[in-house]
């Protein structure tokens, strides 16, 4: 069974959008789940965040604070 680290602190829509400026990506209107999701495609990952029932593997997301509270 993978352990599960999970981030103190949740991350805000001004470091998201800051996230997602660095990598070209104009955030406009997009909402918080479709703007990270943007983002996981645009790192290279899958974008799953909000969709891990509670269960993940990915301990050095950034988003996983959030993603583990949501499910979309």
């Amino acid at each position: 069974m993978a352990a599960t680290k999970v981030a103190k602190k949740s991350i805000g829509m001004p470091e998201i959008r800051k996230k997602a400026e660095a990598l070209g990506i104009t955030p406009g209107k997009l909402k918080k789940a479709e703007l990270i999701h943007t983002i996981q495609a645009a790192e290279g990952c899958t974008p799953c965040f909000g969709r891990s029932n509670g269960q993940c593997t990915n301990i050095d997301c950034c988003f996983m604070n959030d993603c583990l509270k949501l499910q979309l």
